[in-house]
């Protein structure tokens, strides 16, 4: 390493870990470092934290390694940690540097100064402040690797000082390389092999953790090595099978009775890539029926710690379902598969308000396998899930904590990292607020994703879950108002981002028609307002 500054050792480690784009929103803080950025190095501004982190989240989760951010001291990490949990359940490798005071007056607590460890909680796989300046390319190296394994965001607290302190060319505390072999021996796996093997009517529930090329391959061989039905699990954040597969057989009911019904009958449950089970809201009484025995494969440890199984396998999911595929023998018979409800609506009434189904619908029928279809709609996700399934790794996404603000940014940074694949986000008009600051980057970038908002003008989610626990439709008087004179297409146009407003089915059929056959090569955003009338029912 050549000698120079903190500043320079540490560039050349985001040269070798890939991390040359930095999403950001900086302060006085982060100006030793950012001022005369390299050229070799992006800088994407987002106007907040939350879509600072939800762009990094969205460019980590579409498998360019793990993605920079930048944060500015308090403020700046404080308005990131919900973004920043979101990651963390969506298991997307970040590495956050947090901009702190001038090392040599921190004792004084000065202007900006920040109590900054432990500020996120317990959502950091990992954090650090170097003891010294000269440490800070090797945190930030130490970082990467943490992230990467840990599956979330490591954070590294950076006093603005030690950026311009000389560099010696010190040790650094990080390998320049982690290697993370996933194979598994037979002899390993055995007893998850012999479980199956003597099951008379297994069933599979795919999660998040089998997102990948290589997990749907290695489930769908083991799914009809099995002949079995797969569930997708509540909640999930991706799709760990192809919904259009003739064996899926829907996503899990998030309530444990429901969860009884659909798996009742089966004397094996293995979950693959997701926990045993995430569930909301509580529901009385055991997990599935009595005599069904149930394994989990995950790798990730928490996930399995936490799962009430017979039997649990810490692995790569990919490579346990490859192997099981070879190990056991093929079904004697295959279960029919109902697999969702799939039928269409009729269009509204003339006269008759838009619902989400209309528009889910349509879109259905227009985009293509390859399109990342990112979800932000609580009032309408069962729909989304019926009508819109995942054909294609990473074609669906939403974000596994449940805080809103997500989709948005995160739409913006998986379309700048897969530029070839259509985004669509799929949102409420209260989730878009959250994080409409993102539609400022995605339009100064030139971000080609497709924002489409169901626009309610009301918190229906909460409407909804309201009138549930007070025992049926108009049984709840709620504090909350509608907010019907929130333009998000005016919003949009503010921040520089096309939209365009919709409020009849022809109307939403010809623009449609206009713009899904150049999704993929689209290099500005575009926002469709649609007004549509609020879901009487909820599903979760």
């Amino acid at each position: 390493m050549s000698t120079g500054t903190v500043r320079d050792a540490a560039f050349e480690v985001l040269r070798r870990t890939g991390m040359t784009t930095i999403f950001g929103n900086p302060g006085s803080t982060e100006i030793p470092l950012l001022a005369g950025l390299p050229e070799d190095l992006r800088f994407v501004l987002a106007l907040h934290e939350g879509s600072v982190v939800g762009m990094a989240t969205g460019w980590a989760l579409a498998g360019r390694g793990p993605a920079l951010t930048v944060l500015h001291t308090t403020a700046g990490l404080g308005n990131a940690v919900s973004a920043i949990a979101t990651a963390r359940v969506n298991r997307a490798p970040l590495v956050v540097l947090v901009g702190q005071q001038d090392r040599r007056h921190l004792a004084l607590e000065p202007f900006l100064a920040g109590r900054l460890h432990g500020l996120a909680g317990e959502y950091p796989v990992w954090t650090d402040q170097p003891v010294r300046a000269q440490d800070v390319p090797g945190a930030i190296a130490r970082a990467a690797h943490e992230a990467v394994t840990g599956r979330g965001p490591a954070i590294v607290i950076v006093p603005m000082d030690d950026w311009s302190a000389p560099w010696d060319g010190t040790v650094e505390a990080a390998p320049a390389a982690v290697l993370r072999p996933a194979a598994v021996a037979d002899e390993e796996i055995a007893p998850l092999a012999a479980l199956l093997a003597q099951a008379e009517d297994p069933v599979l529930v795919a999660g998040a953790g089998a997102d990948s090329p290589a997990g749907w391959a290695a489930l769908t061989e083991l799914a009809e090595r099995l002949g079995c039905p797969v569930w997708q699990e509540a909640f999930g954040a991706r799709a760990g099978f192809p919904q259009d597969h003739p064996q899926f057989a829907g996503v899990l009911p998030a309530d444990r009775g429901g969860q009884r019904r659909a798996l009742k009958g089966h004397d094996v449950v293995l979950a693959v890539g997701a926990p045993v089970f995430r569930h909301y809201p509580y529901d009385p009484g055991p997990l599935v029926e009595p005599g069904t025995r149930i394994a989990v494969v995950s790798d990730d440890p928490a996930e399995v710690h936490r799962s009430p199984a017979e039997l649990a396998v810490l692995a790569d999911p990919a490579a346990v379902c490859a192997r099981l595929a070879r190990l056991i023998p093929a079904a004697r018979r295959r279960r029919e598969v109902a697999g969702p409800d799939r039928r269409a609506v009729p269009p509204p009434a003339p006269g008759a308000p838009l619902r989400a189904v209309h528009v889910l619908q349509e879109l259905a029928r227009r985009l293509p396998p390859e399109t990342v279809v990112i979800e932000e709609a609580p009032s309408s996700r069962a729909d989304l899930h019926r009508l819109l399934p995942a054909r294609r790794p990473l074609g669906f996404l939403s974000a596994a904590m449940g805080g809103l603000g997500f989709a948005l940014p995160a739409a913006a940074g998986l379309r700048m990292a897969l530029p070839e694949r259509p985004v669509v986000a799929v949102v409420g008009d209260g989730s878009a607020i959250y994080g409409i600051q993102a539609l400022w980057s995605a339009a100064h970038y030139r971000i080609g994703a497709l924002i489409v908002v169901l626009a309610n003008g009301r918190y229906a989610i909460m409407d909804r879950l309201a009138e549930r626990h007070a025992g049926g439709p108009g049984a709840a008087r709620v504090p909350w108002p509608a907010f019907p004179e929130v333009s998000l297409s005016a919003m949009a146009r503010s921040f520089g981002c096309p939209a365009i407003r919709i409020d009849t089915h022809d109307r939403l059929v010809a623009v449609l028609d206009e713009i899904v056959p150049d999704l993929a090569s689209r290099t500005e955003p575009l926002l469709l307002d649609i007004g549509v009338a609020p879901d009487a029912e909820f599903h979760p």
